[in-house]
């Protein structure tokens, strides 16, 4: 039996800001979080931000990472996808990502599905149709 894990949304620019006004205002973490209905890992998440910009600090959310659509597969593994591709048209996402793998001793630098974005971007993904091939 498991139990289901609940969801807490992102917290709000005036829920940030009632925290830190009654964490001043107390200098209790504990019942700032409880004000603000926030737990106390976000209190210290925002409070460097706080501590170093004040209220505006707290303004503006920025999600870590690299932004959804920016190419993350670097120019050099593309352009070895692209060529194992012309050599082994036959060859499939994951065996391509083998090869490259491979001859980096084994240590991956592409997954399969960016192997297929990289075909897809050059027009060159014609993935087959399995039911087609089970029909057979």
């Amino acid at each position: 039996m498991s139990t289901k894990r609940v969801y807490f949304p992102p917290t709000t620019p005036q829920q940030r800001k009632l925290l830190f006004e009654r964490w001043e205002e107390t200098g209790n973490v504990s019942q700032a979080c409880l004000k603000a209905h926030v737990g106390r890992a976000t209190f210290y998440y925002w409070k460097s931000r706080f501590v170093k910009n004040g209220y505006a600090g707290l303004e503006h959310y920025e999600k870590l990472g690299v932004p959804k659509g920016t190419g993350r597969v670097v120019a050099g593994i593309q352009s070895q996808i692209l060529e194992i591709h012309r050599q082994h048209a036959d060859w499939g996402k994951r065996r391509i990502a083998d090869e490259i793998a491979k001859a980096n001793n084994w240590v991956a630098l592409v997954s399969p599905n960016g192997v297929r974005g990289v075909l897809m971007e050059a027009g060159m993904w014609k993935p087959e149709d399995k039911r087609v091939k089970k029909a057979k």
